[in-house]
């Protein structure tokens, strides 16, 4: 049997596993409901038997996951699962590793997803992307050289919560006026009373009001992405998140925005692209995580 390594991606109402080989390949997978209460205990407990019954023999090398919050630099503890309950510095890896026996690394979910992005979606061709998650929130991955780039402490590739306009509205993060408070599912809210997909659906049928909307969206959009350009030099920015069905509507605008604000030698060859992998890419970009995390460990 080829090697493997299992990745999950855990949620607040789904447990989602898969067992890949080291090109990619998804040789098996599951899902399981996310206990109720999701207290560390429990969540733990379940995906501590769904390892079991995805692999009974435990041939799996690694167990990789994203958790919905920040992580240590190390991998092995989750600091804050957001929409989880009681969840604080939580030891993880240790936990997950003395119940299955299996080495385990954790990172951010938007950062799996990022990584699963750059294996096998949208940015497999190029070896530094950003990965910008339009929903609730924007959350962000930074991949440079083909690895994740999460700082000195694990919290670095919030590019949602970069400051967009220092007058502009609250902000969870403690940041007034960040990308996320004009770029999320909830700015959208705020700003027009509409979800997202049925402000689209008035901009498809020639609604004047909806279509300026979304340029102006595309624009903000675009502003915010060319302080990181500047800062990142990526080959690709990917976007992913459910604001991203509405991109026919808004990508020219962004597109154009980052040609006006960045100088041409910041942006050589960089493309912006749509994720490709939808609500897989975390469950696969965890597995990346761990074949990285086993080469890292072989030196």
């Amino acid at each position: 049997m080829q090697p493997s390594v299992i990745g999950i991606d855990l949620g607040g109402t789904a447990i989602k596993l898969g067992q890949f080989t080291p090109h990619g390949t998804c040789l098996q997978q599951l899902q399981v409901a996310t206990p109720q209460p999701a207290t560390p205990e429990a969540v733990l407990a379940a995906i501590a038997a769904a390892v079991r019954e995805l692999d009974p023999h435990a041939k799996s090398l690694a167990l990789g996951l994203g958790t919905p919050g920040p992580t240590d630099a190390g991998g092995r503890i989750a600091r804050v699962a957001i929409n989880l309950q009681g969840w604080h510095d939580v030891p993880v890896a240790d936990v997950l590793e003395h119940k299955t026996g299996q080495a385990t690394i954790l990172a951010n979910d938007a950062n799996c997803a990022g990584l699963g992005e750059a294996w096998l979606g949208a940015g497999r061709e190029v070896e530094n992307l950003i990965l910008l998650t339009l929903g609730t929130g924007v959350g962000g991955a930074i991949i440079l050289d083909g690895r994740l780039f999460v700082g000195r402490t694990g919290a670095a590739g919030e590019l949602g919560l970069i400051t967009l306009n220092p007058q502009g509205p609250p902000c969870n993060s403690g940041n007034p006026g960040s990308l996320e408070q004009y770029a999320s599912v909830q700015a959208i809210r705020r700003e027009t009373g509409l979800e997202p997909h049925l402000l689209a659906a008035q901009a498809q049928s020639g609604d004047e009001g909806a279509i300026a909307y979304w340029q102006q969206y595309g624009q903000r959009l675009g502003a915010g992405l060319a302080s990181l350009v500047y800062v990142l030099t990526p080959e690709m920015i990917v976007l992913g998140g459910g604001i991203a069905a509405a991109a026919p509507l808004f990508l020219g605008a962004t597109e154009a925005e980052l040609r006006r604000r960045v100088l041409p030698s910041s942006r050589e060859g960089l493309s912006l692209r749509l994720a490709e992998l939808g609500n897989r890419a975390g469950m696969v970009g965890a597995a990346q995580l761990a074949w990285q995390f086993l080469a890292a460990k072989r030196g």
